[in-house]
């Protein structure tokens, strides 16, 4: 009989209660901010984080979760009498914790050889960020709880990582500019003539779609985005950091566009604010598959 655990990492934004009411295993990035070091989700709530992120005399800063704590994590499953790991990693484009999970897969064997025939560690690259690939583990979860076969799951996650998109707009440019999202230059220009980019990320790449003249106008281009490529009828999940107003501007627009609500909104934490800032709204959308 099949006993599945679900493993991702904090970037996937699910929250604590999501964590603990579906029985998936979060490990934490270590954040640093000002040289001080800390655990996103252990140390600070995201609203926290926020104040820290606006206090910080410079950006902030993450690390990676070591090959040897996956390592670990993986023993702790097979000895806990799990047959499946179903392990989704941030987007192996922003970050090397993909590669780093293989690596821990490899040496767990190497370490356990008498686990290869009745344990199966099965690591997705997310492809994305926060609840794009946040969302699906959450779904993956809830089939695993419902007795769903870990192939299943499996072929779900992977159709949706290499499906789902989403659409941004930062209402600051300061930390865009800084991570590198958004060039100097053209923050500069954005800045003095009260621009604001839409910013669509796919496969883990980063890019400036449209550039809207004025905050007001933000919702309506985010959603001119999203549904042309969205699949019609499928779940849409609105992202948000500190602006509670915007973005539940951006959900009832998007409900009045489409005919049905979000699936759910999905707060970005730490390791996702270091690079966008928290003032922004955007909408995760499922398009065609890329695969």
């Amino acid at each position: 009989m099949q006993k599945i655990k679900i493993l991702t990492d904090s970037a996937s934004d699910i929250t604590k209660e999501q964590e603990n009411e579906l029985d998936i295993k979060v490990m934490c990035f270590p954040v640093t901010v000002d040289g001080v070091g800390y655990r996103e989700r252990v140390d600070f709530t995201n609203e926290e984080f926020y104040e820290m992120l606006d206090r910080s005399a410079s950006i902030p800063t993450t690390a990676q979760i070591t090959t040897f704590e996956f390592v670990e994590a993986y023993r702790e499953f097979y000895e806990a009498g799990y047959t499946d790991v179903i392990h989704v990693t941030i987007s192996s484009t922003g970050s090397n914790t993909y590669n780093s999970a293989l690596m821990a897969k490899e040496s767990f064997f190497e370490e356990n050889p008498d686990a290869k025939e009745k344990f199966r560690i099965t690591v997705i690259d997310g492809l994305n960020y926060t609840g794009v690939y946040g969302y699906p583990v959450v779904q993956a979860a809830i089939k695993a709880q419902k007795g769903t076969p870990a192939d299943e799951i499996i072929a779900y996650l992977n159709d949706w990582v290499a499906s789902a998109e989403v659409f941004f707009a930062p209402y600051t440019l300061e930390y865009v500019k800084k991570s590198g999202r958004v060039s100097c230059a053209a923050a500069f220009v954005g800045e003095v003539l009260g621009l604001r980019p839409i910013i669509k990320i796919v496969d883990g790449i980063a890019s400036t779609v449209e550039k809207v003249r004025g905050e007001k106008n933000i919702p309506a281009k985010l959603i001119e985005c999203a549904v042309s490529e969205m699949v019609p009828q499928t779940p849409y999940i609105i992202i948000k950091g500190s602006m509670e107003e915007q973005s539940a501007e951006l959900a009832a627009m998007m409900t009045k566009k489409l005919g049905y609500p979000p699936e759910a909104f999905w707060q970005i934490g730490a390791a996702i604010a270091c690079n966008a800032g928290h003032k922004l709204t955007g909408i995760i959308i499922k398009g065609k598959n890329r695969r």
